[in-house]
């Protein structure tokens, strides 16, 4: 890795740039227009009273160009894990290990935080990145499949099926 590569926790001051790489991403993941959120969610979301997720960053001559962003989740079978949301580094700093850096101070985080699972997701196509965690240890699971509704289903959901008594 070059030597000028800090790895540390994401500041409030970081939320522009931590914003850019997510942007960069879902170029990279071909869903360009799928960033929904601003600034000023990633800097109420993750710095306020009860932030929502950890960010590391790795800051090249005062320049973000990765981050690892996470947070908690709750296991049944496990109980304590995390969720590895994004691992980002910009197109012109990949290959100098600086991916593997925020890897593993992710999950050194991880295992501090008393985890026995850390999930994630990876698309199916991005072959370098499935070599890459199973030559870490990580399995990619062939059987199960990543489910989520977004903010329009969540909305014709509860639309269709109003409030339920809890």
């Amino acid at each position: 890795m070059k030597k000028d590569v800090l790895i540390r926790t994401a500041l409030p001051t970081d939320v522009d740039s931590v914003l850019t790489l997510i942007k960069e991403l879902a170029d990279f993941e071909r869903a360009p227009d799928a960033v929904n959120i601003q600034a000023q969610d990633l800097l109420e979301d993750g710095f306020g009273s009860h932030p929502a997720f950890t960010c590391f960053v790795a800051e090249s001559d005062g320049k973000l160009v990765g981050m690892a962003l996470g947070y908690p989740r709750y296991s049944t079978w496990d109980g304590k894990s995390m969720h590895l949301e994004d691992l980002i580094v910009s197109q012109s700093y990949r290959g100098l290990g600086i991916g593997f850096s925020l890897y593993k101070t992710f999950i050194h985080y991880a295992a501090s935080q008393g985890v026995r699972r850390i999930e994630w997701a990876v698309l199916d196509w991005n072959q370098s990145a499935i070599d890459f965690y199973r030559k870490t240890g990580a399995e990619v699971l062939p059987d199960w499949r990543l489910v989520q509704m977004d903010n329009q289903a969540i909305t014709d959901f509860i639309t269709q099926y109003p409030h339920a008594s809890i």
